[in-house]
């Protein structure tokens, strides 16, 4: 069941998509403090995704990861769509990236990058594409 989904929504689903993540979480939060029982595990889980890649971008590896492993635990339940996102795709996309995560290791944090374009070869450090949410389309 989807219920109706604030305009501010998709400033944070932007803010996201831009790689502003703590913006992200601020806007998202404003949202799930108002929002109704049945959506506030959806805004919950995006915005502890967005905390988490806040977190990487800081070489916190461990917050990274137990926020990012919530984030995708509250999502589980608005799968394959909900709010006019694609649930299911951002999921697989985000446990990928956890996976990923958990594979450098604690020690190889600070060689973390997120970018949209990695180069083909890195001696020094990991480049990971950041998750794209993506909105539900009409031709589907």
């Amino acid at each position: 069941m989807d219920t109706d989904i604030p305009e501010e929504f998709w400033q944070g689903i932007e803010q996201f998509n831009q790689g502003e993540f703590y913006a992200c979480h601020d806007t998202l939060e404003a949202i799930w403090i108002e929002a109704p029982v049945v959506d506030k595990k959806f805004y919950q889980g995006i915005l502890q995704i967005a905390v988490g890649l806040y977190h990487l971008g800081n070489y916190n590896w461990r917050g990274a990861v137990i926020l990012i492993g919530e984030g995708l635990n509250r999502l589980s339940d608005y799968q394959p769509e909900y709010g006019g996102i694609e649930v299911e795709q951002l999921v697989e996309d985000v446990s990928a990236l956890l996976s990923e995560i958990q594979a450098a290791g604690q020690d190889r944090v600070d060689q973390i990058v997120l970018t949209d374009d990695p180069p083909l070869e890195s001696v020094d450090k990991i480049f990971l594409r950041p998750p794209i949410i993506q909105k539900i389309t009409a031709n589907r």
